[in-house]
């Protein structure tokens, strides 16, 4: 598989941020009860300062996608360094549950915007041969923050205000992904048609593309995007999204994203340690078990990589919803028999990571950004991505209620019933869309005529 050397440049930036991104998500695990202790909060008050993040995180979600169209994804990406670096700073130095709270939605400013900019952009500057690979490397970065701040908070446990170093983690990473931004980093070659600009397209494409496959790339986007717009004009109305045909697909995009997170993901990701300290392990011993998740988290992402553009998204997230309903019948079974010490537990909570991991992580990215047609993959993208993180809320907003007030069982039977209903959706309605050009899955999805 070539990749073109200024190809991979602009995707190991734009990947920097997704790397951001799972350090904000994980960081707190870490800190939880020094942040309980610090500011003497309740289970309620503690949910509502892990979930700020994901406040910002619908915030940033929703206009991203709009404000990249008239700005440019590079120029959002940009913003979202700037909003990292002030969130790092401000949550290392919170005197309150206020203050800590505020830097956290700031934070998720970013993070939400993040995760739309980057499985778009990615989407947008790769050839087709490649793209569910290079797809999959938005997770990949997502994992290796995970991972890296739990390893990063395993150290600082124990150490005088070590939370607050957990929590500033981000600006080691927020620093040169800025600089690496506005040092070398070439806008989406599809925006760039989009606004008029096509000989800076056309140089993009050279570069990324490689000069012989350049004109032919740029000819196909531009025919397309001029279709659409004799079509529908320049602009797109935000409720022609649920209209018709288009509103199908957007409905897909949707359902996908929210079913990526409310099957429960980022409730272990963020309260791992907590879980594990519920099965009886000291908080040492909780840590070193979270780090375990982040390495089975990006050791099964690898996975994703390698199989993406082998056999194809749907049969991934076919076999991942499978492993995580296996997964999550034991961990019921588990809570609900008392037998929530074994380690039984544990080797469920690492099946449903990495069956995760391989499937509904990096591809409900990949197929969202595939299938949405290139006149609303912008918007499309953030209200689908707004979802999830409404889903993501819900889950982290509620999940220390639901497993210190009702129990594991009804914890992760919770999940267990929409991952069930996530695999029959999936098993019906989600089309493959492997090695298929973006305007090819356009006339597939019956959103063009030939």
């Amino acid at each position: 598989m070539k990749i073109e050397k200024n190809l991979l440049w602009a995707i190991i930036v734009a990947v920097m941020g997704s790397l951001i991104f799972g350090i904000n998500m994980a960081a707190i695990s870490g800190a939880v009860s020094s942040i309980k202790s610090q500011f003497l909060l309740s289970e309620f008050q503690i949910g509502l300062v892990v979930s700020a993040l994901i406040i910002g995180c619908m915030i940033g979600a929703f206009t991203a996608g709009s404000l990249s169209e008239k700005i440019g994804r590079k120029m959002v990406l940009v913003i979202t360094a700037v909003l990292f670096g002030v969130s790092a700073v401000w949550s290392g130095l919170a005197n309150s549950m206020i203050a800590l709270s505020l830097a956290r939605v700031i934070g998720g400013v970013g993070v939400g915007a993040v995760s739309v900019m980057v499985p778009t952009y990615i989407s947008e500057i790769s050839p087709a041969r490649v793209r569910g690979t290079l797809g999959t490397f938005n997770q990949l970065g997502v994992v290796i923050g995970i991972l890296g701040a739990y390893v990063f908070d395993y150290y600082m446990i124990g150490t005088d205000e070590g939370w607050r170093w957990m929590l500033a983690s981000p600006l080691f990473i927020a620093i040169p992904f800025l600089a690496a931004m506005l040092i070398k980093f070439p806008e989406s070659p599809r925006w760039l048609i989009l606004k008029g600009y096509k000989d800076e397209a056309l140089g993009v494409l050279k570069k990324v593309a490689g000069t012989a496959n350049a004109q032919k790339e740029y000819d196909s986007i531009l025919t397309r995007i001029e279709e659409d717009q004799r079509k529908s004009g320049k602009g797109v109305k935000f409720s022609s999204l649920f209209k018709g045909k288009l509103g199908k697909v957007v409905f897909l995009g949707i359902m996908l994203a929210a079913f990526q997170q409310i099957t429960g993901i980022n409730a272990i990701i963020a309260y791992a340690p907590t879980i594990f300290n519920q099965t009886g392990v000291g908080s040492d011993m909780a840590l070193l078990q979270a780090i375990m998740v982040g390495v089975v988290n990006f050791l099964f992402t690898l996975v994703a990589v390698w199989l993406i553009d082998r056999i194809g998204r749907k049969k991934l997230l076919l076999i991942g919803t499978g492993g995580m309903t296996v997964s999550l019948l034991y961990l019921v079974f588990a809570f609900l028999t008392g037998r929530a010490d074994s380690l039984g537990v544990l080797i469920s909570i690492l099946g449903y990571i990495a069956f995760f991991a391989a499937s509904l992580a990096p591809v409900m990215w990949v197929v969202t950004s595939e299938i949405y047609p290139n006149k609303i993959r912008g918007i499309a993208m953030s209200v689908s991505t707004a979802v999830s993180w409404v889903c993501t809320f819900i889950v982290v907003q509620f999940f220390p209620w639901m497993l210190n007030g009702l129990g594991g069982a009804a914890a992760f039977g919770f999940f267990l019933v929409f991952t069930v209903v996530a695999f029959v959706f999936i098993l019906a309605k989600i089309p493959e869309t492997k090695g298929k050009s973006l305007e090819e899955i356009e006339l597939e999805l019956g959103l063009r005529e030939e």
